[in-house]
This record gives structure tokens, sequence and C-alpha cells, in this order.
């Protein structure tokens, strides 16, 4: 057979058609961009700027641009600021991203068996999601903070456990939609038991959803570990943009740089990562692809 004339309307796999759909979007490609700059910078900059971010590189409140030894300028202490950029990118992208694996797995755990199993097991499940939804969570997460060690585990651990609830009703509609359609039904009437069912048939089919909101958390996760760490509440021994922030807070008329640039990362940050989410929603929604 020749080749349609149209290639353009040939039919393409799921994933081709969301990564068409994802590469249209300069915006989410803008976000892509920022976010692989950040993830470089994290990786190489120590490697390229071998500054430890607490050592006193020079005297305190160097504006910033003054001092080739310097750039960025340092702190009420003298500290570089870039070296601190640099290394403290680590901490606060790595919570985030650890926290937010386990806001996604604890949320599709708990979404999964409430809408598969449905009566008392959702009824349960629910009251639990919403005694979790009301709890104020940066205060819940300072206090499971302050009752533990303020180490980045522990801090991981803590936004995790409060962040959840979003995920686990999204993952329960998800799979109370999908578990009433014909092809979950046939793979039962064949005998495949629940565990089969949800983990073969329906959780693939609900992963698109699940892994824009994954994205979007992210963000969020990085925003509670900025204010964790502006209040203290996280390792006093390992640098971040949020204990940057705290750190010269006091200070902000005299060194505004101290505050200015690791909030600038952690705005980029934040805005690439949710750009991201934005195009994963518009390549894994249906009806733009139809339009």
């Amino acid at each position: 057979m020749n080749a349609s004339p149209h290639p353009e309307f040939e039919a393409l796999s799921p994933s081709k058609e969301a990564w068409r759909v994802f590469r249209r979007n300069k915006a989410a490609l803008l976000g892509l961009g920022l976010l692989t700059l950040v993830v470089l910078t994290m990786l190489v900059g120590p490697t390229l700027y071998p500054v430890d971010a607490f050592d006193l590189m020079g005297a305190p409140f160097t504006e910033p641009f003054t001092d080739r030894n310097v750039w960025l300028g340092t702190d009420y202490l003298g500290r570089d600021i870039l070296a601190g950029m640099v290394v403290g990118g680590r901490a606060t992208v790595t919570v985030g991203l650890s926290a937010a694996l386990i806001t996604v797995t604890i949320g599709i755990l708990v979404g999964a068996l409430a809408g598969y199993f449905g009566g008392w097991v959702d009824e349960g499940l629910m009251r639990v999601t919403e005694l979790f939804q009301v709890l104020p969570s940066l205060l819940f997460a300072m206090v499971l903070v302050t009752l533990f060690s303020p180490s980045l585990l522990v801090v991981t651990i803590a936004i995790g456990a409060v962040s959840w609830t979003s995920t686990a009703r999204l993952a329960r509609a998800e799979f109370m939609r999908l578990r009433k359609l014909e092809y979950v039904s046939a793979a039962r009437a064949l005998g495949a038991g629940n565990v089969r069912l949800m983990l073969r048939e329906i959780l693939p089919n609900a992963l698109p959803p699940l892994i824009v909101s994954a994205t979007l958390i992210i963000g969020v996760a990085i925003l509670f570990e900025a204010g964790l760490s502006f209040l203290g509440l996280s390792d006093p021994n390992v640098m971040s943009w949020g204990m940057m922030i705290g750190a010269n807070r006091r200070n902000i008329l005299e060194c505004w740089w101290g505050v200015t640039f690791p909030g600038i990362a952690i705005f980029v940050t934040v805005l690439a990562v949710s750009l991201i989410g934005d195009g994963l929603n518009d390549a894994f929604n249906p009806r733009l692809h139809q339009r």
C-alpha cells in the first residue's frame, strides 16, 4: 500500500500523541528547559565552583559583582551566596522530589483501595482523608519536625504525610470510573484477582492524571521545604535555599541579595515544574487531541 498523502493525520500511539501535543506547548518547553538548567546546575555546579557553602569567604555584606572571588556577594556572616545557591538547590529539589514520591505513593494506595473496593473500605479511608484535609498542613508538618529531629529525612516524611489527600481523591475517582468498564469486567471473568486488576488493568489507565498531579505536587513540596527551612525547622548542617532566606531575613535591608537570589531560584524552579505540569495536562487530555 502507498503511504498516506497526509502523514500528519496518521494514527499515533498514545505516548507519541502526548509528546506531539506537549512539544507544541511553548510554555511547557520553557519549563522543561528551566528545570533542566536547574538540575544541571545542581549536578555540575559543585564541581565547577568547589566552594563550601558554610565557609567564610569574605567580609560580611559584600555586595554582588563587586568582588571577583564572591560573584553574588556574601551574607551577614561572610558566606558565599553563589556557593549556597549551587549547593542549596540539591537539598531543596531532592526533598521536593522525595516528598512528592511519598505523597503520590500514599495517595495512590489510599485512593486505589477506596475506589476499587468501595463500601466500608471507601467510607473508612475517605474519613481518614478528610481528617488530614482539615488539618493545617504547614502547622502539622511543623509539629512532626519538632517532635523528631529536624533532618532532611524527617522533613521529607513530614511533607509527604500532609500532602497526599488530593492525590488520594483523584486516584479514588479514577479507580471508581475504570472499575466499571468492560475490559476490567472481562479480565475479572477470565479469573484475574483483585491485585492483578488493580495493578495491571486499572492503574496504567489511571496514571495520566496522576502523573500531572504528581508534577504539580513537586512544586508544592519544594515550597513546603523552603517554608520549613525558612522557619529554622530543617537540618542546620545542610544548606538549602529556604535556609538561606531564613538566615538573611533579619538583615534584608543590608543584604537584600541574600534573600533575593535564593528566592528567585525557588520561584524559577516552581514555575518550571508548574509549566511542565500544565503541558502534561494538555498532553494527556483527549479532548485536546480530538480538537
